[in-house]
């Protein structure tokens, strides 16, 4: 098994994007609902999104996505994309790859009892 998440793009300025990638193979890709948390200094980790290959169903947390992130699948490559625009210094944070077996309501409802967690790709959005 082989979970891991990459960063398109190194420090980016306020406005940029960046694209996150997580690479999960040796598992049934269809089965998952994966995604990222992301957890900035001194904060709780939080949900960031997730996506459901096999239907394409997807889920975004809260109000500070405000359309500004975008997930998305390859099938092919069992890769799920992060794409982040219009980046602001708030979203500067250490961001996980997660994935659970199931649903993107069952991910969604679930912060802490993934099945597997990717290494955390440091983002820092700078002025």
């Amino acid at each position: 098994l082989r979970f891991s998440c990459r960063r398109v793009g190194g420090l980016v300025q306020i406005g940029g994007s960046l694209r996150l990638s997580c690479v999960a193979s040796g598992l049934r890709f269809d089965d998952y609902a994966i995604g990222w948390f992301r957890q900035a200094p001194r904060k709780e980790r939080e949900q960031v999104s997730c996506i459901t290959s096999r239907d394409g169903r997807t889920y975004y947390a809260a109000d500070f996505v405000e359309g500004r992130f975008t997930i998305s699948s390859n099938k092919a490559e069992n890769t799920v994309y992060l794409q982040m625009n219009s980046l602001k210094p708030e979203d500067t944070a250490v961001y996980y790859c997660a994935a659970l077996s199931g649903t993107v309501a069952a991910w969604a409802a679930n912060l802490y009892g993934m099945d597997y967690w990717g290494k955390g790709t440091l983002v820092t959005v700078s002025s």
